[in-house]
């Protein structure tokens, strides 16, 4: 048995494959009438055949459990990938060049002057409270006023087909190695239907990402020396981090492997001796960067980087200090940074959001948990949330008095419709909800990648598409229908 759109059983959100009168969308048809030509045991061979792929190719994730320990897990993937046209993604695109400019500027401007508080557009109390704002970075100018060189927004559409922000990952942003990987999967899998359509590549990231680090080096070269500093294997995106130095040429460093000179530059160790390197791409957090600056007792960074960095001996990528725009209260504020910043407004709009600093917000808060998604303002992975509609009054009084002890730490966003996208389950397709996150790199230009890791709730009904939450993927088609 093939799978038959017309009996698809989707709820009442939004699919992007399917229409609500149970046809393809124009985008997607013509690999909806692929998927209809295929059998049951066809499926079923080319879903054994992606999972192969990925054993063999070795990607994996890392689970950690409540006492500690961790597991490595392989990528758990879907093989009906998700479709976008081309024309709608450059609106998209538009909307998250305009929000990370906005962001960059907003970083800089905390560091420096903090016009934007000044002109009472943005509560100064914020920062006062912020777990990330790092005054070691008061002043400091980095290479073409960057601090978020790699950022990546999530993206959720509702029932109402808007595409709406729901977070922007500022500090460390993980899962670009998972979307490229993703793409390879289906190459190999799919081999034939590359060739039937025009997808957008997303094979240039690692290209594009070497030249936006290149642009930051303080030295003048063709190829400047860019390092991956990574925490080491134990690192739950360790994976990533060895793939992206891979992909790029550089080299995969641990703290242990650089050292900073009398001169306040950074070298890196080597059998030749000690090579200057120009750029970090550091997948470590701030707190443990610099034993000098912030935790002493750090053996993951480098003493001495943050002078280093101080004198412009080195670029950081991304930037100390640019974790304060990683806050979800924070968030709540982009609209407002877009049009002081900019004088422009916002293209993609955020999740209508509730600050439960704001005593209004907050009495409502309290009053309707059981129709709210509350956040922790700096917890990530899907960790630390209430999910009101499914939870407990038990899980509900819990987060009331967590929230009344420290409301800056918490917002509340209406539970949203997310979209969903068919996803095989024994030789049928079921709807599952997804979220995407596209990755927006910037220096001295910015790139958006053509599409994002898309991540789908595989439980039947969950709105959770982490990974670490038993979340699973899919390839993300940007299809240029015009070509």
């Amino acid at each position: 048995m093939a799978i038959e759109w017309k009996k698809y059983n989707y709820p009442e959100f939004y699919d992007e494959l399917i229409d609500q009168k149970g046809k393809p969308r124009k985008v997607a048809a013509k690999l909806a009438k692929h998927f209809e030509t295929l059998e049951t045991e066809e499926l079923d061979k080319l879903k054994n055949a992606a999972e192969l792929s990925i054993k063999e190719m070795g990607i994996t994730f890392t689970v950690y459990d409540h006492e500690g320990g961790s597991i490595d897990r392989q990528w758990p993937f879907d093989i009906i990938p998700r479709v976008t046209s081309k024309s709608e993604w450059d609106i998209v695109a538009a909307g998250l060049k305009q929000r990370v400019r906005a962001l960059n500027m907003f970083i800089d401007d905390i560091y420096h002057e903090q016009k934007i508080v000044k002109d009472k557009v943005f509560p100064g109390e914020l920062l006062t409270k912020s777990k990330n704002f790092r005054k070691q970075c008061m002043g400091i100018s980095p290479p073409l006023g960057v601090w978020a060189h790699i950022c990546g927004s999530d993206l959720v559409r509702h029932d109402d087909g808007q595409i709406y922000v729901l977070e922007d990952n500022l500090r460390v942003p993980s899962g670009v190695s998972y979307m490229l990987e993703n793409r390879q999967v289906m190459k190999r899998v799919f081999a034939d239907l590359f060739g039937d359509f025009s997808i957008m590549p997303v094979d240039d990231y690692a290209s594009q990402l070497f030249d936006t680090l290149a642009a930051l080096s303080p030295r003048p070269a063709e190829y400047p020396q860019v390092v991956v500093l990574t925490p080491g294997i134990y690192n739950s995106a360790y994976f990533e981090h060895s793939y992206l130095a891979q992909q790029m040429g550089c080299e995969l460093v641990e703290g242990s492997d650089l050292v900073v000179g009398e001169d306040d530059c950074v070298y890196m160790k080597t059998i030749y001796g000690l090579d200057r390197v120009d750029v970090i791409y550091r997948r470590i957090d701030d707190l443990f960067l610099d034993p000098e600056v912030f935790h002493p007792d750090s053996v993951l960074g480098v003493p001495g980087i943050m002078r280093a960095w101080l004198k412009g001996n080195v670029a950081l990528a991304n930037a100390p200090g640019a974790g304060v725009a990683d806050d979800k209260v924070v968030y709540g504020h982009v609209p407002d940074m877009i049009k002081y910043y900019l004088s422009e407004e916002i293209i993609l709009p955020n999740v209508p959001t509730y600050m439960c600093m704001r005593e209004k917000d907050l009495q409502y808060v309290l009053e309707h948990m059981e129709e709210l998604v509350i956040k922790p303002a700096n917890e990530s992975g899907g960790y630390g949330m209430l999910i009101g509609p499914r939870s407990t009054k038990k899980e509900r009084d819990t987060f009331a008095k967590l929230i009344r002890e420290d409301p800056r730490n918490y917002i509340a966003q209406p539970t949203l419709n997310l979209s969903t996208v068919p996803t095989l389950f024994d030789g049928n397709a079921e709807p599952r909800h997804v979220d995407m996150r596209p990755f927006i790199l910037s220096s001295d230009q910015i790139h958006v990648t053509m599409g994002g890791l898309t991540r789908v709730a595989l439980v039947k009904g969950s709105l959770v598409v982490n990974s670490s939450q038993g979340g699973g993927s899919k390839d993300t088609w940007i299809i240029d229908e015009e070509a």
